[in-house]
């Protein structure tokens, strides 16, 4: 068995939904890196000012890496379970991070290992341009919102790398099958695509809600709408979801969680323990209630109004604020209700 094939039948064996190999060089596009952050579209993400020619070369990463494998696992969530207040597909279950790296680690274990060479992982934490090498490696293209779209599993595949220091056959790259669709930039609540393949993370939701560290601008926070945790507008609208399924992989499944309300008593123990080993953990607790209060501001009823004026006294002066907020919102739409007058036929 060739080495292409003995990759592609460990990955089958381990759950991987795609696979690729691309060389350990520059990916086309990583030019723009350097422009995109001179616009600060990063916000504030300051790890990708840091050093960004080693983000754009994997070879000043990793000195001795000739070759990158690329590997997906769809996150899609076709039907979640039912609730108040939405969280991104690949958040609802276990956290992604570890369960593509155990993944990693295993197939290079049966596959680099065995053939004398040596591995580098990667899954999100290190400088490594995932979607620009993956398109490289053809698992797919980098459609007009970012994001990686293949073309049996749409935008939904969650990536990781293995820098290895082995001469593997690269997989042919994949060219772009976007064509003159915008629907992904059309259905951004925000409009954070100031142009086609290009985002301002300020603006996008799914960074507001996870990537932001303190009070969310007070414009965006309607848009936000019932989002507890990120957002997948433009990957719904995606025309490639046609043939995407189900994800295979069970630990991405949803878990079930508490009505907002409860939640938004919770102390940081409680959090912790509710949250620990899933991607939420990430945001801590003063992150999670301020995303809670936003969302009930946006759908919450007077029901709600007892916990969230228990929040408004929190230890944290973010959650004190985004809670008075909701308050405000809240009652402002019930006295607007109460102002409507009967329909007469």
């Amino acid at each position: 068995m060739d080495q292409s094939a003995a990759l592609r039948k460990s990955a089958r064996r381990l759950g991987f939904d795609a696979l690729g190999i691309a060389p350990a060089k520059i990916p086309a596009g990583a030019e723009h890196l350097q422009e995109w952050l001179s616009l600060s579209y990063q916000g504030e993400m300051n790890w990708m000012a840091k050093n960004p020619q080693q983000r754009s070369d994997p070879r000043q990463y990793d000195p001795q890496a000739q070759s990158i494998i690329m590997a997906g696992v769809s996150s899609r969530q076709i039907s979640p379970a039912p609730r108040r207040g939405r969280i991104a597909a690949y958040a609802q279950g276990l956290d992604y991070h570890e369960i593509l790296r155990e993944k990693l680690i295993q197939f290079a274990e049966e596959t680099i290992v065995p053939w004398g060479g040596r591995y580098r992982i990667c899954v999100d934490s290190s400088p490594l341009m995932e979607k620009p090498i993956a398109a490289m490696a053809g698992l797919g293209w980098q459609g007009k919102n970012t994001l990686l779209i293949h073309t049996e599993h749409g935008p939904w595949l969650m990536l990781g790398g293995i820098l290895t220091d082995l001469i593997l056959p690269p997989t042919p790259p994949s060219s772009d099958h976007c064509g003159s669709c915008t629907r992904c930039l059309d259905a951004c609540p925000t409009r954070a695509f100031p142009q086609p393949y290009v985002l301002d993370a300020r603006r996008c939701l799914a960074y507001l809600s996870i990537e932001h560290p303190g009070s969310i601008p007070e414009e965006f926070r309607p848009l936000m709408g019932d989002r507890l945790f990120g957002c997948d507008e433009c990957l719904e609208a995606c025309p490639w979801n046609r043939h995407a399924q189900q994800s295979r992989e069970m630990n991405f499944q949803t878990i079930a969680r508490p009505d907002l309300t409860e939640m938004l008593g919770w102390d940081d123990a409680t959090f912790r323990r509710q949250f620990r080993g899933t991607p939420i953990f990430r945001l801590k607790r003063g992150r999670w209630l301020r995303n809670l209060c936003v969302v009930l501001g946006n759908i919450g009823t007077q029901k709600d109004l007892p916990a969230l004026e228990r929040s408004c006294v929190d230890a944290d002066s973010v959650v004190r604020e985004h809670a008075a907020w909701a308050v405000r919102q809240i009652q402002s739409r019930h006295k607007g209700e109460q102002k409507d007058p009967p329909l007469e036929f």
